[in-house]
């Protein structure tokens, strides 16, 4: 069933304005209430087109799970998971999606697919955010023939979509622990959540650009990040040059990279990370104790079911829609 009014909380959070004769301003923050039962009776058959066509689309071509997997954690740290990822620049509007990182971003095909078929059977019923929220679960569960977290549905779409709020609130591979923490903690999420979710990584690829400052400037002393292993750091040198080629690609979790597993743990804990941040989860007793816990596969799963749901519901707190193109706004 789609949310209604009666299913939109709004809270309302009132600031004084400095000075009395400024009067007092008046911020509305609109927050969803999500369910398992969004669709129960407006679209029924919604969960299941989206799960058949990613799942589809993941027996052609495995690597499409990280790929949205990636997808929805870049719309979720924008303004909250609300599918505004998915919009297209216009000349008077430079939009997320091209924004520098996200230009290797990929899956929009599938996810337009989808709501393409949605629009047939239900027109005007499923949100964009949804699709992309479930697809990337059902992208990730397809290995294990079984969902490995929740995902609620009832997210209304953006109608805001800034290159440069990409910029401000992605979290960077070159940024240390405490860049870390706090870009996490502004999502409402922890350190547990943080160690989690970098476990995505465990699937797909990378290209060269974010892994050359580690290998020849690092700090810009025109030396190798030390924290990195050196074999593997050697090794890293044979693929990427000082100058690399854009289209060169490297696995982020080295011989699993299409295997959504405990591994990336293990290459952590041996200073084989590809990232700094990788790195970075060792810098802090917390986080290195959490990386150490899970190699072990079950461990690792049973906190990504309940970090990537929380992930899914955090909101941005303003009004949308439900857009009949994923990639662009509906007419006002």
């Amino acid at each position: 069933m789609r949310a209604s009014f009666r299913d939109v909380l709004l809270t309302f959070l009132i600031a004084t304005v400095a000075g009395a004769s400024n009067g007092v301003a008046l911020v509305i923050d609109i927050q969803i209430t999500l369910s398992l039962s969004s669709y129960l009776l407006s679209c029924p058959s919604a969960e299941n087109v989206v799960k058949n066509i990613t799942q589809t689309q993941v027996a052609q071509s495995p690597p499409l799970a990280a790929q949205l997997l990636r997808l929805h954690f870049h719309d979720c740290f924008v303004r909250g998971c609300d599918g505004s990822v998915l919009i297209d620049s216009t000349p008077g509007n430079t939009a997320e999606k091209d924004a520098l990182p996200n230009l290797t971003l990929r899956g929009f095909k599938v996810i337009d697919q989808i709501k393409a078929t949605l629009e047939q059977t239900c027109p005007g019923i499923v949100s964009c955010a949804d699709i992309l929220a479930l697809a990337a679960r059902d992208a990730v569960s397809y290995q294990y023939g079984r969902d490995l977290w929740t995902v609620l549905t009832g997210r209304q779409d953006g109608r805001i979509s800034i290159a440069q709020e990409a910029l401000a609130n992605l979290p960077s591979p070159f940024s240390n622990f405490t860049t870390l923490e706090k870009n996490f903690a502004d999502k409402g999420l922890s350190v547990t959540d943080l160690v989690t979710l970098s476990g995505g990584h465990t699937i797909g690829i990378s290209h060269c650009a974010p892994v050359v400052p580690r290998l020849y400037n690092f700090d810009g002393n025109g030396g190798t990040d030390p924290s990195l292993d050196p074999t593997y750091a050697a090794y890293l040198k044979t693929i990427c040059p000082p100058i690399p080629d854009p289209a060169t690609v490297l696995g982020m979790d080295p011989n699993s990279t299409l295997s959504f597993d405990g591994h990336y743990y293990n290459i952590v804990e041996q200073n084989m990370g590809l990232f700094e941040s990788d790195a970075a989860l060792l810098n802090n007793t917390e986080s290195a104790l959490l990386v150490d816990q899970f190699k072990n596969l079950q461990v690792f799963l049973a906190n990504f079911k309940i970090s990537a749901k929380k992930m899914s519901e955090i909101q941005s707190g303003n009004a949308g829609e439900i857009r009949k193109n994923c990639s662009v706004i509906n007419p006002n």
